[in-house]
């Protein structure tokens, strides 16, 4: 369900990354999951985040992620849900793991970022990872008190990453991160660029490092640029399938399970046959907290069939 990549970024007066959030104040993600196999879902991220003074109509905050999971995967595409509809995400709705999620984010500013940790074996027996966002996202627990909750339970779910969020346009934003095969307590990401995949948060798997890269070029070229200019830039980057090889830290971490897919893993927009990339979202969020969420979505499991929406909202908070 999460996606294959994630990157995030938060940055003082910089720019963001693909694999990366960033944060001219803001963040980003990514996951995998192939051929039932144990690699989880995947999803790129891109995010940037900025705490320095802000002008008028300038970004805080941009996310750029891919979703990579089974095309049969049953789930629906990204709509307002939950009490007054103010939680917009896309919805898992496998069997035994309805209602997850990979990203969301509320009109109350919180936002969750979800990827899988890749490893060889997965148990079957463990809780769905999607719970872990959708319950941030309906919780009034704020986003480090929440991961340190996360924390004390991470055992019971197979590998992930975490970021969660609370957008703020009157006392700022806080973002935190937490992976359950890393270190034991989350941690509060200061403003700068961070890069996420299938690894831990800033782990310089290639396709990551190249990412960032793509992602970073992409934010300065459309600085004085409009926003769909933007949008379409990155969207561009989440759909690069030139793979990074050699990458000794894929291979050493995915053992045996990743090599029969390492050509198409490798890439920021994967590829295999029945399972790859199959979402791609933007998200963008103002100084004065105005959301631009857009999704372009595989429709019917064909990859000449894509669909693309737009939402705009403000914060309230």
């Amino acid at each position: 369900m999460p996606p294959e990549l994630l990157c995030a970024g938060r940055c003082m007066g910089q720019a963001g990354a693909a694999q990366a959030w960033h944060c001219p104040s803001g963040q980003g993600h990514s996951v995998w999951d192939a051929i039932r196999m144990p690699l989880g879902e995947g999803t790129p991220v891109d995010v940037q985040r900025r705490e320095d003074s802000a002008t008028e109509g300038s970004r805080r905050l941009i996310l750029a992620a891919n979703r990579d999971e089974f095309y049969s995967r049953p789930s629906k595409l990204a709509d307002f849900w939950g009490n007054n509809n103010e939680i917009l995400s896309g919805l898992d709705m496998e069997e035994g793991k309805e209602g997850g999620t990979w990203l969301g984010i509320s009109t109350r500013g919180k936002l969750a970022a979800l990827t899988n940790y890749l490893q060889p074996q997965l148990d079957w027996q463990a809780r769905g990872r999607g719970e872990l966002v959708t319950h941030f996202l309906t919780t009034d627990v704020d986003s480090l008190s929440y991961l340190k909750k996360v924390s004390m339970e991470g055992h019971l779910y197979n590998g992930f990453n975490l970021i969660a969020a609370d957008l703020s346009t009157a006392k700022g934003d806080v973002i935190c991160y937490y992976g359950n095969r890393g270190e034991p307590d989350p941690i509060v990401l200061t403003p700068g660029t961070y890069g996420l995949s299938n690894a831990l948060l800033e782990t310089p798997w290639r396709k990551l490092c190249f990412g960032k890269q793509l992602f970073l070029e992409a934010v300065e070229r459309s600085q004085a640029l409009p926003k769909d200019m933007l949008i379409a830039n990155l969207l561009d980057v989440l759909n690069n399938e030139e793979a990074q090889l050699p990458d000794p830290a894929i291979e050493d971490q995915g053992g045996e399970y990743v090599q029969p897919v390492l050509s198409k893993y490798a890439a920021v927009c994967v590829r295999c046959p029945g399972y790859g990339t199959r979402t791609n979202t933007i998200i963008l969020v103002d100084a004065d907290g105005h959301v631009t969420f857009t999704e372009r979505s595989m429709m019917d499991k064909d990859l000449s069939h894509w669909e693309t929406r737009t939402y705009e909202f403000t914060l309230q908070n």
